[in-house]
């Protein structure tokens, strides 16, 4: 009876106490690679002309559509070199060519799509990507790594349990297998954000973000937000004309934390984020600011601005990872605040001028003035 009364009083206990306090966050169900995402499972040679895959089902896990080829890492006749860092095959889509593959989700929560793309022919070439209800189209001009092409995330929100991601070229060029060349596809799951204690800004140390491989990495570009409604990267809003670039702890150097942001396109890459205020009321906004220990050098600034208030933040890199952190009093205006962020500067590394980089942003903080 003693043992049966004590069991209650403990579930009354918890009920009464723990109704206040957030339950830990879970893991997401899903962040992996999708099946042959990496396209190392390659068709039966009888479905191969040359390098063109022939029969809508002949890629493992793909349907394909259009002028599809399967191709290798390294030079290519004609002088042209295709980045394939992350194994030995990558798929390339002709003119108005299109792979997808169905994958489960779950219906209202929110993913992200990472993978490496790059251009191969045109100077002007996009790619599509899209699931049942929502597409986007990236530019994929600019090249920003050197050393094994680009990484992008792109995100959506699953209207049901299960969807047909696709990656689509609608550009047209005198040779039809002129195309992106797509490879390493992964997708991960978004979770909800939290506030942290005392802090009004949601996700500032950008620890919440797309799926990043372990195996090799440049970075993941999140694109604008005139490209991608929903962010991979929760909580902040790019509202420039050139993505930001997340890079994690594993591949690079970062402030703290599991990640970080790095301004890789100067004036033209900044990010922002919508706060919580109180007009009339004192806040301090702090962040740190570095480089990324991949040879970025040079007079970094990171400009600041909270509302009406500007900041500059200044920091002189050697390229090998040092970092420094600034605060800033402002008052909040308005019941909701703006706070946006970009490089005063456009970067190279040391010994790659075709690599564009630039400071490290993290651990964005704004909290109310004692």
């Amino acid at each position: 009876m003693s043992l049966a009364l004590s069991i209650c009083l403990a579930f009354l206990f918890s009920l009464c106490h723990g109704s206040h306090s957030l339950p830990a966050l879970r893991t997401p169900h899903l962040d992996a690679p999708l099946p042959n995402g990496n396209f190392e499972q390659v068709p039966n040679k009888s479905n191969m002309r040359k390098r063109q895959i022939i029969g809508k089902y002949s890629l493992p896990h793909w349907e394909i559509s259009g002028h599809v080829e399967l191709v290798s890492g390294g030079p290519q006749p004609g002088g042209f070199y295709f980045a394939v860092p992350r194994g030995v095959h990558a798929a390339r889509l002709g003119n108005l060519a299109s792979i997808s593959q169905y994958v489960k989700v779950k219906r209202g929560l929110v993913y992200s799509i990472t993978f490496g793309v790059t251009r191969t022919c045109a100077q002007d070439e996009n790619i599509r990507i899209s699931v049942p209800g929502q597409t986007n189209e990236l530019p994929i001009q600019t090249l920003f790594s050197t050393n094994g092409g680009d990484t992008y995330a792109w995100a959506f929100k699953a209207t049901s349990d299960l969807v047909k991601v696709t990656f689509h070229n609608p550009g047209v060029q005198e040779d039809p297998s002129c195309g992106p060349l797509v490879d390493a596809v992964a997708i991960k799951e978004i979770l909800p954000l939290r506030y942290t204690k005392g802090n009004l800004v949601k996700n500032g140390g950008f620890e919440i973000g797309p799926h990043v491989f372990n195996y090799f990495s440049t970075g993941i570009l999140i694109p604008a937000k005139i490209q991608d409604l929903i962010s991979p990267l929760p909580g902040w809003i790019v509202e420039s004309l050139k993505p930001v670039k997340y890079i994690d702890n594993h591949h690079f150097k970062v402030p703290s934390g599991l990640a970080a942001v790095e301004l890789v396109a100067g004036r033209e890459s900044a990010i922002a984020q919508i706060i919580r205020t109180v007009a009339g009321r004192n806040y301090i906004l702090s962040f740190a600011i570095g480089d990324a220990h991949n040879g970025c050098h040079g007079s970094m600034m990171v400009e600041a601005f909270a509302g009406k208030s500007a900041f500059k933040l200044r920091f002189e890199s050697n390229g090998k990872g040092a970092f420094k952190a600034g605060r800033f009093g402002f008052r909040a205006d308005s019941n909701r605040t703006r706070i946006t962020f970009y490089s005063g500067f456009y970067h190279t590394k040391l010994h790659d001028f075709g690599h564009l980089c630039g400071p490290v942003l993290d651990n964005v903080r704004v909290v109310l003035a004692r």
